[in-house]
């Protein structure tokens, strides 16, 4: 029996999400596992997930826009769930408190097909067990979000902290995505450019680091810098999972220029409209001639 094969196959958990704004309260089925599955879905790449179920998850084909046989699934005695209580309008300060954290991937339980990326969407530290991005790395380019290893629960407090692996790991990822924070926690730099090339010094191949007002792509020769141009922030939740999802898939094709200016513009649209995106190909190329 031939191999599944995906152009990418993204592995997370899927996030019971309760969002707080202006005193209004939201629950969501969320995660960076959703989300970038819809943005690689929308560039038309073949694509395929690994999560977790509980017995609070139970309708998973509603949460994804994959066919069933796409969608892996494991049980877990929990399911994540994350309280994001947003702080100001612009929506880059907020309070994250864990509730509840669902059980570690492991490597056995990723199922045996070829994919051209492995994407390890974590949400907390702890996600993934083991040498599991070095073992992936043999089978296929590994993406990482770094949120992954550096937020952590500490008794439903979300803190980040530096990933003390950093320097046994960074040489086995081929992409590599933080946000402006979490750049400077890994790094100690401020200076976007100059933390990305630090990263990339340590084995990182392809780094983007996103920002509220742009995205930086570095990938070891040049900087590419595109501006975010969002005309609202109605849909910011899950706004760095869908820019590196539709950046690492449109790398598959296009070169770094090309692939960072239609994740810039895709994530700037998904903004638009709480919830992953849900546009097309289509309405990106639309967007990027209306404002690029």
């Amino acid at each position: 029996m031939l191999k599944k094969s995906y152009d990418t196959f993204i592995i997370g958990h899927i996030s019971i999400d309760e969002i707080i704004y202006d005193e209004k309260v939201t629950t969501m089925c969320g995660g960076a596992v959703v989300y970038a599955s819809y943005a690689a879905v929308a560039g038309g790449n073949k694509t395929g997930v690994l999560t977790k179920t509980s017995d609070k998850i139970s309708d998973i084909e509603s949460i994804f826009s994959l066919p069933r046989e796409d969608i892996y699934t494991v049980h877990s005695s929990k399911a994540t769930s994350i309280r994001n209580n947003y702080l100001t309008k612009d929506r880059e300060r907020r309070i994250c408190t864990a509730l509840s954290v669902a059980d570690p991937f492991k490597i056995e339980e990723v199922p045996d097909i070829n994919t051209s990326i492995y994407h390890l969407a974590g949400l907390i530290a702890g996600d993934f067990e083991g040498d599991m991005i070095k073992i992936l790395s043999d089978r296929g380019k590994v993406a990482v979000d770094v949120q992954g290893f550096l937020r952590k629960n500490k008794n439903g407090e979300m803190v980040f902290e530096d990933w003390k692996e950093k320097h046994k790991y960074l040489p086995y990822i081929h992409f590599l995505k933080t946000d402006a924070a979490e750049a400077e926690i890994i790094t100690g730099l401020n200076d976007r450019q100059e933390a990305a090339k630090m990263l990339n010094a340590w084995g990182a191949k392809e780094i983007m680091i996103t920002h509220n007002t742009e995205v930086l792509i570095y990938d070891g020769k040049k900087y590419y810098t595109i501006p975010l141009k969002s005309r609202n922030l109605s849909g910011r939740t899950g706004r760095g999972d869908t820019c590196f999802s539709a950046y690492i898939t449109e790398r598959l094709r296009k070169e770094p220029a090309e692939a960072a200016l239609y994740a810039a513009a895709l994530v700037s649209l998904k903004m638009e409209t709480p919830g992953p995106f849900k546009g097309t190909r289509e309405d990106v190329q639309n967007y990027i001639k209306q404002f690029y």
